[in-house]
């Protein structure tokens, strides 16, 4: 016989499950009412002020133009074309920044725990000024300094044959163009997928047979032997464009502004500091009976580094190592600061011209998202794979 209190209904605002339903409805409920209010009064106020809503306007002609540009741009293409430029300036600055932050910043980390007394003491100066001063007053620095610290392009410095230093910039001589420049990038491809299913390959037969392979000097091989080769087969082009003083500047070549190398330096060192600390942590986390048992078998203190100090501790320093890169991407949208023509610099211009603010801090935000989510994908990948795999 059932029991006559069980089976009696229970109002559902005593009943947890029904009440727990009820008030995410009326979350929901009351997040949608503020929406509508907010877009519907943002376009009452677009109406009243005759601003047309929406992104037709990126077809239009922008008639402005951009400083540097990876792709071809003029002023008479439209808006979507010039926020692309934005785009790709930000993801190249971005790209590079990255590379030289990891690179310096593993150096500095290492060097902060080294043995040497004057080594370690100005890796650890360089890491306390360098995180201790704001990234828009070392932007501000690196500008006035290349723009202060050498001549006009008339009495450029000139190093050596097709390097030139002046205030406008640094030019420098690059490989004229020639077909077979595509191709010798699509066998660099080819070499590092050749190198990593070796590496695959080498890692299975140790396992199995416990024999080394030299995967580093096999990989290095493939990927600069393919390339040489493709550029003997299309006739060893040795065509060089050299920049040439014509006017107030140079022409030709490769062209780095002031701007990018400003912010290029300035995100690179502010960045690579933090990166430098995560480093010396992670190294720190390792313990010390695994350097000891390595030294026990005989290993050099290059190998000890490389082969069980590292792998152990890129552990510890991917997590913060992914936060400082989103950091260095963030912080490049400071680029406006210097006249650089970022993303964010090119989207303000626009915003200026058109009127259309909302949708171009829309775009602003939805790009830096994308930013952001990628990278952090990417990482977490890294990190998932490199973690422990526990039996």
């Amino acid at each position: 016989m059932k029991n006559s209190i069980s089976e009696e209904k229970v109002p559902f605002w005593l009943d947890p499950d029904k009440r727990a339903i009820a008030y995410q409805a009326f979350t929901v409920l009351m997040f949608g009412l503020l929406a509508w209010y907010l877009v519907s009064n943002t376009l009452v106020n677009l109406e009243k002020q005759n601003i047309s809503s929406g992104f037709g306007f990126l077809e239009k002609e922008a008639a402005f133009e951009i400083g540097e540009s990876v792709i071809k741009y003029s002023a008479a293409d439209n808006y979507s074309r010039a926020l692309m430029v934005g785009v790709l300036n930000t993801l190249k600055v971005s790209f590079i920044g990255i590379v030289l932050c990891l690179i310096i910043g593993v150096f500095v980390g290492v060097a902060r725990l080294s043995t040497n007394w004057l080594v370690q003491k100005l890796a650890m100066i360089y890491i306390e000024v360098m995180q201790n001063i704001p990234v828009l007053l070392q932007l501000f620095f690196w500008y006035a300094l290349f723009y202060e610290s050498f001549p006009s392009p008339r009495q450029a410095l000139h190093p050596f044959a097709g390097l030139f230093i002046c205030n406008r910039g640094v030019a420098m001589g690059i490989p004229a163009a020639h077909p077979a420049h595509g191709y010798m990038l699509a066998a660099v491809g080819v070499g590092l997928v050749i190198a990593y299913l070796v590496r695959r390959w080498a890692k299975r037969r140790k396992a199995k047979t416990g024999q080394d392979f030299p995967v580093f000097w096999t990989a290095i091989g493939v990927t600069l032997g393919l390339p040489l080769i493709t550029w003997a087969v299309f006739g060893a082009p040795t065509g060089m464009d050299i920049p040439e003083l014509k006017g107030f500047n140079f022409r030709g070549g490769l062209m780095l502004s002031p701007e990018f190398i400003a912010l290029l330096l300035g995100l690179v060192i502010y960045t690579s500091a933090f990166v430098a600390e995560a480093v010396r942590a992670g190294i720190q986390a390792v313990s010390r009976g695994q350097t000891e048992a390595a030294m026990s078998i005989g290993l050099k203190k290059g190998h000890i580094l490389n082969l069980v100090i590292l792998p152990q501790a890129l552990r510890v320093i991917i997590p913060p190592l992914t936060s400082q890169m989103l950091n260095l991407t963030k912080n490049s949208s400071l680029a406006i600061a210097i006249g650089f023509p970022d993303f964010v610099s090119v989207a303000n211009t626009t915003i200026n011209q058109t009127g259309q603010s909302i949708e171009g801090v829309a775009l602003i935000m939805a790009c830096y998202l994308v930013f952001s989510i990628s990278t952090s994908l990417f990482m977490n990948w890294y990190n998932k794979k490199s973690k422990l795999v526990e039996r």
